[in-house]
Parts: structure tokens; sequence; C-alpha cells
């Protein structure tokens, strides 16, 4: 049976007669407090969103992929998307609501910007670059000017919407100096070094050296492709090696933890836990009943 997914203009607000705004711009812990920190989900029709997450965690649930969220990310949303949201007590962050046909290029649209704006991203912002700094700024500056009322308002708001996606944009990896087919072989290069050198544990910054270039536009290529850093990418595979060991071989969970490159069995155990939400014999039993093995 098709799930039905509900859609809003602002979440948990029901869709009717056409909204008085253009832009509306509110904290996340607003919102996802009176949700008991969970946005379920949904869609907007005729809605682009920004989320700016400041601090805290959670998950981003686009269709059926999930991302992980981490302090000083720029999401942003497509119309017509099915998301959804789980965060940590401790997030906070703006979302921002913007009427799609208000944006200078329609998701969709032929230019660079349209193109990137008709998918969804998870831009991680390094502060010490000063696009990324500008960036937060920005989205902070826009939140401030909405809850201001002053002359000048709507320009203004319309600048900063402008600025901000044109930067994160740029920042991930999806814009100027790399081309589409460069980061796909880009990635392709790093999913095989990945699996060349699981077992030894090397950090981003081995793989970055390999192909190049620096970890931080690694990590820009490796968020705008698939949503997750290369450190996110390297801890996704081992827990998924983790798994097919633990489904299929009978070797104890200290056994696949040595086979898997980690030395401390007990560190082996507390990052499945992370990963999974169980501890590996957990896992194993619950995984080996849904097979019948």
């Amino acid at each position: 049976m098709t799930k039905f997914v509900p859609t809003y203009e602002l979440y948990g607000e029901n869709a009717g007669s056409k909204p008085d705004f253009w832009l509306h711009c509110e904290t996340i812990p607003s919102r996802s407090r009176l949700h008991h920190w969970e946005i379920k989900l949904h869609r907007h029709e005729s809605f682009f969103q920004i989320l700016y997450i400041s601090a805290g965690s959670g998950d981003a649930i686009f269709g059926a992929e999930r991302h992980q969220i981490i302090p000083n990310t720029v999401i942003t949303v497509p119309p017509r998307l099915n998301h959804a949201y789980r965060f940590s007590r401790d997030i906070d962050g703006l979302v921002v609501t913007v009427l799609a046909s208000h944006l200078k290029a329609l998701p969709g649209g032929r230019s660079p910007l349209g193109e990137w704006l008709a998918r969804p991203h998870l831009t991680v912002l390094n502060m010490d670059d000063p696009d990324a700094a500008h960036a937060g700024q920005t989205l902070l500056r826009l939140g401030a000017e909405f809850a201001s009322r002053s002359s000048g308002r709507t320009d203004l708001l319309e600048a900063y919407v402008t600025i901000a996606l044109q930067l994160t944009m740029r920042l991930s990896g999806s814009a100027a100096g790399e081309t589409g087919n460069e980061n796909g072989r880009r990635m392709e290069q790093l999913n095989g070094l990945i699996q060349q050198h699981l077992r030894a544990h090397k950090p981003a910054a081995f793989y970055a050296a390999e192909l190049g270039i620096s970890p931080t536009h690694l990590n820009r290529i490796a968020r705008g492709v698939t949503g997750l850093s290369v450190h996110e990418m390297i801890a996704q595979r081992l827990a998924d090696e983790a798994k097919r060991e633990l489904v299929f071989t009978f070797g104890s969970a200290q056994e696949i933890s040595y086979r898997l490159g980690f030395a401390d069995p007990a560190y082996f155990s507390r990052f499945f836990l992370k990963q999974t939400g169980q501890t590996p014999r957990a896992w194993r039993i619950a995984e080996r009943a849904k097979l019948g093995v």
C-alpha cells in the first residue's frame, strides 16, 4: 500500500487557502519541539526550504535516503520532495521557507542554480573558508532581518536568500571548478581507495592526498554526491562489512572486530552501536531471525 505523505506549507499546518507570505523564517527548535523533535515524512507543493543547523545533530530523510546532520550544515529542500527529520534535543538553527516562484532561478530550470536547486543537498560549512563563513552569517542575518520588520526588509531578504544559495551551491562542489563528470570520476577513485584500505582505517586526509586534492575539497565533493563526509562514508562502509560478517559468518564479534582492523573489540562494539543503534550481538540475533538463518 502506498503511504500517504501529507503536503504542508509550514509543517503541521493544514494546506488550504494560499498563504499571505513569500518567505517565512523561524528557529528549528520552535517547531520541532512541538513534535517531540521528529518532523515526519511530508512535502511542500510550492515551497523551497533552507535549513541552517548551527548546533546539535540528527538525521535528514529524503525519500528513501537517510543522511546524518552535523553542526554548520546547510540543507536545501526543493518543492514536492518527500522529506523528514529527526533532531537531537540540543538542535539549533533556522528554517527558511520560500515560495519557489520567488527564487532567482526556478528549481529544475536550465541555469546552473536552477539545476542545483532541483535536488536536495546537505552542505557542511567549514568556517575557516571565507565563503562558508559568509554563507552562515548571511542566513543568520536573514533571520534577524525577518524578525526586525524594518524598512527595506523585502529587498534585503531577497538579497540574503540569493547570496546564501549561490554561496552554498559553490561550496557544495556542484558548481565552479568541478563538472559532474569530474566529481563522478573522483568518487569512483575514492570508493576504490576506501575499499582497498578499509581495514587500515586511513583518515580522510590520506584519501585526499592520494587524489591530489585538499581534504576540504574532497569532503565537498563527497557531500555533494552522497550527502556524507569522507569520514562518514568510511564509517558506513565499515558498518556494512561488519553487518555482512555478523549475518553470514560464525565468527564472534571479537574475531570480526580484528578482521575489520579494530585493535580493541570494545571500541568496535561502541562503533557498531553508534552506527546501528544496537550491539553487534543484538543486531546479529535480530537479523538472523528475519532471514531465518
